[in-house]
Parts: structure tokens; C-alpha cells; sequence
């Protein structure tokens, strides 16, 4: 039986969510919609990939492959990837881009964050949302982050529109949220391997985070999805850590699991549970932007 790491062995709290990368089958649809709807900037464009971001840093990686079938009804994947905006003036950009070129999917207040949802052509799950104040964030007793689902008002969010046709600067990759086979399973790689911490539990969903933050990694299994992650979708997601020491303390915990570690632009790659690929970086460049992926 593996070696679990101990208590001490989490992520610093610096660490954050860096790019996403999606296969898709419609190259330049995707790489549109994203820059027009979603207001991500084009930084690069082959016939093999695009990568879109914010003032020329990477967030999205779409992947060409003509050939992927539609991810399966019952194959693990993404729920959503989510892009967290600065402002409730950016999240107004965002909603009056969405109505204006596609169609909203809901807009919930999470009690942590106001947040829009909708699907892109491919049917990959997003959110754009913004953080309240980390003080004002509900708190459990153990002093965990508390996280509820409850109708949005949009009016507010209309009210301080700009009208900007871009996401503005300080937009990141706030978190992902996949589907997955087994919490538990999920729970045993993502918390007790690599170190993240749990934040909220339910019955059928988990989220986890380093720092403290409300999540960094969502987990569902609402759709009872049981098989690996396949075709269109999640190519993989990246955990960028902020320095070498903490990359190093990461890799021998890797190490000492049942998941095979290789190398992969300046950091390492894992294909973790229902054949997800994570990657973990040093946060200090964007290898994306190497003529190798361009």
C-alpha cells in the first residue's frame, strides 16, 4: 500500500489554477467564440492550436483534432472551466457579450461569488464570475469555506456595464470543475496526494483549494459518469506552484503514488484519476507560447 503523505505535505498558498487546454473539432468556430463571446484575446494561431488570454497571458489551449468523437454520455470530463473576472463592472462586460451572441445558461449567487454560466459550441461547460470580498466569504466553524446556490439578480450586474468587448486585465483561470467517476477516488489523488485541501463536501460533489481560497478544483458526480475522460473536452489542466522547492516537495509525493510522472514543458505531467492529465508548473513563464505549440 502506498505511503500518504502526512498533514504537512499541502500546497502553499500561493498556488493557482494556469491554463486550460480543450481537443476540439472546430478550430477556428471555437477560437471565435472564445474571443467574441467570452472576450479572450487570440496570442497565437497554427492549424494545429490556438491559445487565447488576457494582455498576452496564456489561459485557454484549444487543441485541433478533426477526428475526436463527442465526448460520451457516461465518459468523466469537464463540468465547466471557469474564468474569474476582477470586477462586477467585468462580469457586467461579460453578461451583456453573452446576451447580445449566445444565450445565457444561468447566473447563480454561490454566497463566495456572483457567477454566469453557458456552454460553447462544442458543449464545454464555462463560468465567469467575480469573488466577493475574501472577508465577507461564510465560514464553518472548522473554518472552511461555506458555499451555497442561490438566484442572482442581473439587474445590478447590467447596471455597471462598461460596454468593454474584452476581459479586462487580472483575469485568471479561477478554477475547474470536472465530473468525475468516484469522490473518493478524486479525494485521494487531488487532497491526499498532491495536497490540496477540502473546502466544501456534499453528497455528491467536493471542492478543494490551497490558501485558503473558496476552490481551486471542483468535483461532481451528479451525472453518474463512469467512464475514463475521452474525445472532445478536457485536454488537460495545469497547477502552477510558486516556486522550485514546492514543485520538487510535489514531485516526490507523486513519486511515492500509483500515477506515472513524466516531464512536460517546464513542470511535470500526470494523468490522474478517469484519465484526466494535470500538469504542475513553477509560475514563473508560459511555455505555451514556444514555437512548438504555435
Amino acid at each position: 500500500m502506498d505511503e500518504v503523505p502526512s498533514e504537512g505535505d499541502g500546497l502553499p498558498p500561493e498556488t493557482r489554477i494556469g491554463r486550460t487546454a480543450l481537443t476540439v473539432s472546430d478550430l477556428p468556430e471555437m477560437a471565435d467564440f472564445y474571443r467574441d463571446v467570452v472576450g479572450l484575446s487570440v496570442l497565437g494561431r497554427s492549424d494545429a492550436t490556438a491559445v487565447l488570454g488576457v494582455e498576452g497571458t496564456p489561459l485557454l489551449v484549444l487543441e485541433h483534432d478533426p477526428e475526436a468523437p463527442t465526448r460520451r454520455r457516461s465518459g468523466a470530463g469537464l463540468f465547466h472551466n471557469a474564468f474569474r473576472v476582477p470586477s462586477r463592472g467585468a462580469l457586467g462586460d461579460a453578461l451583456a457579450r453573452v446576451q447580445e451572441r449566445w444565450q445565457l445558461g444561468g447566473a447563480s449567487d454561490h454566497g463566495v461569488s456572483e457567477a454566469l454560466y453557458l456552454t460553447d459550441p462544442e458543449g464545454n461547460g464555462i463560468e465567469i464570475y467575480r469573488d466577493y470580498p475574501r472577508e465577507e466569504w461564510p465560514r464553518s466553524d472548522d473554518g472552511t469555506v461555506r458555499m451555497g446556490t442561490y438566484p442572482l439578480d442581473l439587474e445590478p450586474v447590467e447596471a455597471v456595464a462598461a460596454g468593454d468587448s474584452k476581459l479586462p486585465t487580472g483575469t485568471d483561470v479561477g478554477h475547474v470543475h470536472l465530473e468525475v467517476s468516484s469522490l473518493a477516488t478524486f479525494r485521494d489523488f487531488y487532497v491526499d496526494r498532491v495536497g490540496f485541501e477540502t473546502q466544501t463536501a456534499m453528497p455528491a460533489a467536493l471542492f478543494v483549494a490551497a490558501g485558503g481560497y473558496h476552490h481551486h478544483l471542483g468535483a461532481n458526480t451528479w451525472n453518474h459518469r463512469s467512464g475514463p475522460a475521452e474525445g472532445r473536452g478536457v485536454s488537460w489542466f495545469e497547477v502552477v506552484l510558486p516556486d522550485g522547492a514546492a514543485l520538487e516537495a510535489l514531485e516526490g509525493r507523486l513519486a511515492d503514488g500509483e500515477h506515472a510522472v513524466t516531464e512536460v514543458d517546464d513542470g511535470v505531467s500526470v494523468t490522474g484519476p478517469d484519465g484526466i492529465e494535470v500538469r504542475f508548473r513553477v509560475g514563473t513563464s508560459h511555455p505555451i507560447l514556444s514555437g512548438s505549440y504555435l
